[in-house]
């Protein structure tokens, strides 16, 4: 990959078919709230919304790269995103990290 941008994009697509081949019904990608962050994924599973922050790493644990502050981000974020659509529903904030093309999905990951 040439770019980390085309790299996310690579990755964000992956985690999409891993989400839709499990049942997930992708809702939104790439979702902005404003001056807070990004959402990479917005997918919905038996009426519970998971918000799902995609990481890839060749060199080292992705996971490393979800911080207490991008978690903090990302909490604001979802709920900025369930309060502007005066959403009233279960949800859960969960990640899916890869390593090289070996993908892990870990549920709730704010628990």
């Amino acid at each position: 990959m040439s770019t980390s941008t085309s790299k996310g994009k690579y990755f964000e697509t992956k985690a999409v078919k891993y989400l839709e081949e499990n049942n997930f019904i992708i809702v939104e990608v790439n979702f902005f709230a404003k001056k807070i962050g990004e959402i990479d994924i917005i997918a919905k599973k038996n009426e519970v919304y998971h918000f799902v922050e995609v990481k890839s790493g060749e060199t080292f644990e992705a996971v490393y790269n979800i911080t207490p502050s991008k978690l903090s981000k990302l909490k604001r974020s979802v709920e900025y995103y369930i309060q502007i659509k005066k959403l009233n529903v279960a949800y859960c904030i969960d990640a899916i990290v890869f390593a090289s093309e070996e993908l892990e999905y870990l549920e709730n990951i704010t628990m």
